[in-house]
């Protein structure tokens, strides 16, 4: 690029693409600093080689952006295993099978391997029957792109994930209820009931008037209260006073 070109001579190319000619190195060094670009080699294996006026930072720039753009677009295939042994439990096999949707659900490709143990490498037939079990069970998931092979201890076979407009929805983990929304109670409506007079309060019978009692005193001397008593002494002498006259 501009002054690192050792050829005395090089075929020059506009920035638009037009074909400007062949000119001295000096010639086209001296046309790219009046334009204020750069002179680019961009065939060196020709004769002579050629190079371009362009803005060569802008052009970094660009082709950076182009890809990152392409990396975005690009689809990265993760590889996840899942293990089974030859012996394993419904439990636990019904464990991996959910996890196995949930890996092909996700885009990603499953290697599903079986691994045997001590004397259990003589009954391959085990472990090709948990392989066929597993790959029609989660057929609508994912697809076996190999098929079950033995190497050694181990028995593997790759499941690939089916097209994601295919694809069903994924059960619900083990472990993880669904959420269930509890409405409240509802109020039970009753018929109007007619509304019962209340009690009517007898009145308390009137107590009866009874008669007064009057208490008769006993006959006596009656005198006024303002006269005082006289004394028997004064009676007596007045009483032979009279029968004297």
């Amino acid at each position: 690029m501009n002054g690192y070109i050792r050829a005395p001579e090089v075929r020059v190319v506009a920035p638009d693409g037009s074909q400007i000619g062949i000119k001295k190195i000096r010639e086209a060094l001296w046309l790219a600093d009046q334009l204020g670009l750069d002179l680019v080699e961009v065939a060196p294996d020709a004769k002579p080689p050629v190079c371009r006026l362009m803005d060569y930072g802008k052009y970094k720039y660009e082709l950076s952006v182009k890809a990152r753009e392409a990396r975005k677009k690009q689809t990265r295939t993760v590889i996840k295993e899942v293990k089974f042994k030859p012996k394993i439990g419904e439990h636990d096999y019904l464990i991996k099978q959910r996890r196995t949707i949930e890996f092909l659900s996700e885009g990603d490709k499953v290697k599903v391997t079986i691994w045997f143990r001590g004397r259990e490498a003589q009954r391959p037939e085990l472990g090709l029957r948990i392989l066929d079990r597993l790959a029609e069970e989660v057929a609508d998931y994912g697809l076996v792109e190999q098929t079950p092979s033995q190497e050694g201890r181990n028995m593997t076979m790759v499941l690939g994930p089916v097209r994601r407009r295919d694809r069903p929805k994924a059960p619900e983990a083990a472990g993880r209820p669904a959420e269930v929304t509890v409405a409240p109670p509802a109020k039970l409506e009753t018929p109007d009931e007619p509304e019962q007079p209340a009690e009517e309060v007898a009145p308390e019978p009137e107590a009866e008037e009874q008669p007064t009692e009057v208490v008769a005193a006993a006959p006596g001397k009656l005198g006024t209260a303002d006269e005082p008593e006289q004394p028997a002494e004064e009676v007596a002498s007045e009483a032979a006073s009279d029968d004297e006259d």
